[in-house]
């Protein structure tokens, strides 16, 4: 039986320059929609390119002294670079110069001259040229582009034009017939209105500049850009050389695009290929644009985000997980490095990383890394199991939605929740008694099982992180075989797997702006009798509750460890000399009293505030815990 198809795109991206952080996010969600249908099981297209024709390019060239082909080779070779080094799986990438193209725009134009859609006017009006686009008086702003406000020139010059009005209606009831060919639903609103205020026909071919692909029967005139890019879609899916391709994969299935170029994929592209007599895309997904702070990306203002410079700091997949999780598709996102390295910090190192960590740390250490068969399954392995068959359940129906920020929180939901049966299970306490080693190997099953499926899930999002998953998890089938279906099954992982050593994935980023808060504990010291004091000399205290998220040894001290805890605003890593009382894994996920306002010291080199309490008798100690308080409580 053939696989179901599915044809994705992104905008072919126009090469003046190198591509910012927002042109990364674009990709980055159809490469995770692309991947995730391929998991699915359908038989994917995914296309990306480049928009390498016009006036703007033609100037640029002339300004760097060298040939327009010169100029966007140069610029696409650092398209191909970005999207090597972000992971995108895109299938095929059009390049507007390819012959291919050219041969295809020239078809098409001749079509549409011949039955008599297409004819010579003489033409004046007010151009933009960074967008490539003619207005009328009535729709500038201002006297400037209504699109990026920039200033626009009079132009007069003999074009060709296309009769858009001719289908006007055929296209407002097609829309109105097909509601979901326009989302979100704010921006086939937006389309509606602009229809129903007059479609005029559009200006298709240029002679101002030669920088284009000739009109075929008029080689004066160079097709003008709209028409010329927008046909790529249906130039890589073959519809000139290849029609048992074009068959195969048109109509697409989704154009992912722009907010800001919605108009021109849902109006323009449409009627050309009405046209032409070929079926419409079933949707056009116009996106919300990514700010820097609260403000649009400009190189004036400086804000423009380089995002092969924050790969080489922060890795693909750290980027790549930030701007799906942060951004809820169809709206504007903000971007800051303070929001990145918080998500880092949090769901990357602290809540999946840690788990794994944690988990392959107890695999080896209490069973010599061997995974075992599960035995009696108990009411929270069976809330663990249920929730991760529901998981894997809800996120395909988010998935198929275009619900990817929802479908990450619902892992994460997931990961959150094996952290925390950790903590009700407590395999530190069923290793060190003999007679509960079938109920530890249950739950040690759990953690990795969970894991195992956690990676597929994530795949989408993260495909360098979940192989990294995958082998430390010491599975050897062929990660990139895995479908939906083996996520979305409880018990894949074979007994007597023998884990690896836990490496770090995501390690944790201390922001340079401010010191690694620390602390010194001083419960290893005896407690002396003091004198008494007042209400006021106690109220002194910042007493706080505090979450363990992370705890190791401290390098050649045997009575000392360094955990990192979570303030509710804050992190900081304390120095606790309860080495000989806990074992780290112990300590993760509880919530500790702590004074935060203790005066700053130095312990084996690690610079620290602050202090976690305990009790303590004789030889016994027992840190005080507020199991039920959220991080940053005040303790009174």
């Amino acid at each position: 039986m053939d696989k179901k198809t599915f044809y994705i795109s992104t905008p072919i991206y126009y090469p003046s320059d190198r591509l910012h952080i927002g042109h990364a996010y674009c990709t980055t969600i159809a490469d995770a929609v692309a991947r995730y249908k391929r998991l699915a099981g359908f038989d994917v297209f995914f296309l990306t390119g480049s928009d390498e024709h016009g006036q703007k390019i033609q100037r640029k060239a002339q300004q760097n002294n060298i040939t327009p082909l010169e100029y966007v080779d140069h610029i696409v070779a650092s398209f191909k670079k970005l999207w090597t080094k972000l992971n995108i799986s895109h299938d095929d990438f059009i390049r507007t110069t390819d012959q291919r193209h050219h041969e295809v725009v020239q078809a098409i134009f001749q079509k549409i001259y011949d039955q008599g859609d297409i004819y010579k006017a003489s033409y004046e009006g007010w151009y933009c040229t960074p967008c490539e686009t003619f207005w009328t008086e009535r729709q500038l702003v201002d006297g400037k582009c209504p699109d990026c406000g920039r200033p626009v020139e009079l132009l007069g010059e003999e074009s060709y034009f296309f009769r858009m009005s001719k289908y006007q209606d055929r296209l407002l009831t097609f829309i109105e017939d097909n509601p979901d060919f326009i989302q979100p639903v704010s921006r086939r609103n937006e389309m509606i209105n602009f229809i129903k205020s007059g479609l005029e026909d559009l200006c298709v071919s240029r002679t101002t500049f030669d920088w284009g692909i000739p009109v075929p029967f008029d080689t004066k005139h160079v097709v003008y850009v709209w028409f010329d890019a927008l046909t790529n879609y249906i130039t890589a899916a073959g519809y000139l050389h290849d029609k048992e391709k074009f068959a195969k994969y048109w109509p697409a299935d989704i154009h992912l695009v722009g907010k800001e170029i919605v108009r021109f994929h849902s109006i323009i592209w449409p009627i050309i290929l009405m046209a032409l007599g070929v079926e419409l895309p079933k949707k056009v997904y116009g996106h919300g644009w990514l700010v820097v702070e609260g403000d649009k990306m400009s190189k004036s203002k400086g804000n423009v985000i380089d995002p092969l410079e924050l790969i080489d700091e922060f890795g693909a997949d750290s980027i790549r997980y930030f701007l799906l999780r942060e951004i809820t598709l169809g709206m504007d996102g903000n971007f800051s490095r303070e929001a990145l390295i918080n998500r880092i910090n949090a769901d990357l190192a602290n809540d999946l990383g840690n788990l794994l960590h944690r988990t392959l740390n107890m695999i080896n250490r209490f069973n010599g890394g061997l995974i075992e068969t599960p035995g009696a399954v108990e009411e929270v392995d069976t809330a663990l199991i249920d929730l991760a068959q529901r998981t894997a359940a809800d996120y395909e129906i988010l998935m198929e939605n275009m619900d990817i920020n929802g479908a990450i929180k619902e892992v994460w939901a997931l990961i959150s929740r094996t952290n925390k049966y950790i903590d009700e299970t407590g395999p530190w306490a069923l290793a060190k008694d003999p007679a509960k080693k079938e109920r530890l190997q249950t739950v040690l099953y759990n953690l990795a099982e969970t894991l195992r499926i956690v990676a597929i899930l994530i795949s989408p999002f993260m495909p360098f992180t979940s192989p990294k998953i995958w082998q430390q998890l010491g599975i050897r089938s062929d990660f990139g075989k895995v479908t939906l279906q083996d996520g979305q099954s409880w018990g894949g992982l074979p007994a007597g797997t023998k884990v690896a050593k836990p490496e770090p994935i995501f390690p944790r980023i201390e922001d340079k702006g401010e010191p690694a808060a620390a602390a010194e504990d001083k419960t290893e010291k005896s407690v002396p009798a003091v004198p008494e004091i007042t209400i006021d000399e106690f109220a002194k205290m910042d007493l706080r509750v505090a979450k363990v998220l992370a705890a190791e040894k401290v390098k050649n001290a045997d009575k000392l460890l360094l955990l990192t805890v979570d303030l509710g605003t804050e992190q900081r890593s304390i120095v606790s000399g309860i080495a000989k009382h806990y074992a780290p894994e112990e300590l993760v996920g509880q919530h500790v009293v702590m004074i935060v306002n203790l005066k700053p010291a130095k312990i084996r080199g690690i610079e620290s505030r602050g202090m976690v309490l305990a009790a303590s008798s004789d030889d016994k100690l027992t840190l005080v815990t507020a199991k039920d308080m959220l991080p940053g409580s005040k303790v009174k």
